[in-house]
């Protein structure tokens, strides 16, 4: 492990206790992911625990309802309290939690220095095991042209840009391609998507334009709501381009359906 895990003052953890945010969409849609990012984990040297969780409070936050989104920080905050780490495999979340968090509390002296501290050792899935654990190499194969769509929260507020192209890099039999737009918004943005639908639609149509003029056929992501949303619209358009989490490439546990795929659609 190196210098970068002891970023908030504490000393390297040899085999750090890890508190895995599921996160709703994981939980409720794409339990996969939470199976993977649990594989990559404990291959790292990881004790991985999974303590009691609710919505990280983004819908509140975004909503404007702080009262909600204090309430629910205040529950993530005491649930992972006795973790070394925080681990979240998704860039949205993970940018509530390391971001927002912090700034949710702001006059409130005790509870800002409780949200600091949580903040300080949150991290994206694949961005803490490059840039924490040091892995530089994953046992997966994945026979494939993929191309990554850089989520917004996971680029602008936690930096994940490089880390899971060099991970993929090392994935046998996998081909990774460029998207020529990788860091434009897929049009999802959480409740964005709901209350401006058609300028949604506009947005991931481009994106999907974009996933198709690359030759790839998977996309893939690290956020669960991005990869819904660009499925959803790659289907509607009659696409045979797959989408998954990154999580479950690198775990070499992408054998099942994509998303939004039937067990009838992937056996034909």
């Amino acid at each position: 492990m190196n210098a970068t895990a002891a970023r908030d003052g504490r000393a390297p953890v040899s085999r750090p206790r890890v508190g895995l945010f599921v996160t709703c969409l994981v939980d409720i849609i794409r339990p996969t992911v939470g199976f993977a990012a649990v594989k990559l984990l404990e291959e790292a040297g990881c004790k991985v625990v999974v303590p009691s969780q609710t919505c990280c409070g983004q819908p509140a936050y975004n909503a404007g309802d702080r009262a909600t989104a204090k309430d629910l920080a205040k529950q993530a905050i005491d649930a992972f309290e006795d973790c070394d780490y925080v681990v979240v495999p998704s860039g949205s979340c993970g940018g509530m939690l390391a971001t927002h968090y912090p700034e949710l509390f702001a006059g409130e002296p005790d509870m800002a220095l409780k949200a600091e501290r949580f903040a300080h050792k949150t991290h994206e899935l694949v961005s803490f095991l490059v840039d924490v654990l040091g892995v530089e190499k994953v046992a997966a194969r994945y026979d494939g042209t993929v191309a990554y769509h850089d989520s917004c929260a996971g680029l602008r507020e936690l930096r994940v840009k490089t880390q899971p192209r060099r991970l993929l890099a090392s994935v046998e039999g996998l081909r990774l391609v460029e998207l020529e737009e990788a860091e434009t918004c897929c049009g999802f943005g959480g409740l964005f998507a709901v209350k401006y639908g058609e300028l949604s639609n506009a947005i991931v149509s481009r994106k999907s334009e974009d996933i198709r003029k690359s030759a790839a056929d998977t996309v893939l992501a690290g956020d669960l709501g991005c990869l819904m949303n660009m499925a959803g619209k790659l289907q509607r358009e009659g696409s045979a381009v797959k989408a998954r989490h990154v999580a479950e490439v690198l775990a070499g546990m992408a054998d099942g359906p994509a998303i939004g795929e039937s067990q009838k659609e992937r056996a034909r």
